[in-house]
């Protein structure tokens, strides 16, 4: 059987793994011990993150006419692919905490829905929040006044890096406060209508304290 034909199932596996991919990062995996690739491969495969060595001209071959070719020029010594479909930012996140213990593991670059990151871009991917972190924080700040809630939406869309998919969270999460907005403005005009009712009331109350004071004076008189 040809080389070609042999080659032809591993390019068939990444070119079906990367269409359904929304995110690549290209690593450097020489240096780790089998203990530390054991721990790398585990913490990605929980967040949801494939991870695998190829040969960089079955990458090549697979990247050729996609967004991933970008790629390319990165594709020099021992390359490792890590891919994810729903958490785009979760292989940057986990792999450059993993790099700080792991000085051996080198970050190449990156390619997310379609746009390319060096390694400060991925770095930078790494400092967005997990999908289940980022709706833990909108979702708690429910409970806060409403412009607590807005502030958690600014933090977000300031680490969130251009072309990112953070930033349309945000701008859902944006358009809850909009749809929250009414309840909070119903609020804030109820509780100076109960402070009037309160005032009224005092002052209601008054006079019949005003009298009740002069009966008492009156019979201490007597």
């Amino acid at each position: 059987m040809a080389k070609v034909e042999l080659k032809a199932p591993i390019v068939d596996e990444i070119s079906e793994k990367i269409k359904n991919a929304h995110a690549a990062v290209l690593v450097d995996h020489r240096g780790l011990t089998v203990e530390q690739d054991t721990q790398l491969r585990r913490q990605l495969r929980e967040a949801g993150v494939t991870y695998k060595v190829y040969k960089n001209t079955m990458m090549r071959r697979a990247f050729e006419g996609t967004d991933y070719a970008e790629l390319d020029k990165l594709l020099e010594g021992p390359s490792a692919l890590a891919l994810a479909e729903d958490d785009v930012t979760a292989p940057a996140r986990v792999l450059v905490k993993f790099a700080k213990t792991a000085d051996k593991l080198e970050i190449k670059g990156a390619v997310i829905e379609g746009t390319y990151y060096d390694v400060k871009g991925v770095e930078e991917l790494a400092k967005v929040p997990s999908r289940e972190e980022l709706l833990g924080r909108l979702f708690g700040s429910w409970k806060s006044p409403l412009s607590n809630f807005a502030r958690v939406i600014n933090q977000i869309a300031e680490k969130t890096p251009e072309g990112g998919t953070a930033a349309d969270i945000a701008g859902q999460a944006e358009a809850k406060v909009e749809e929250a907005a009414p309840a909070e403005e119903a609020k804030a005009e109820e509780a100076p209508a109960e402070e009037t009712k309160a005032e009224e009331a005092k002052e209601e109350a008054a006079p019949a304290e005003a009298a009740a004071a002069e009966e008492t004076k009156a019979e201490e008189e007597n």
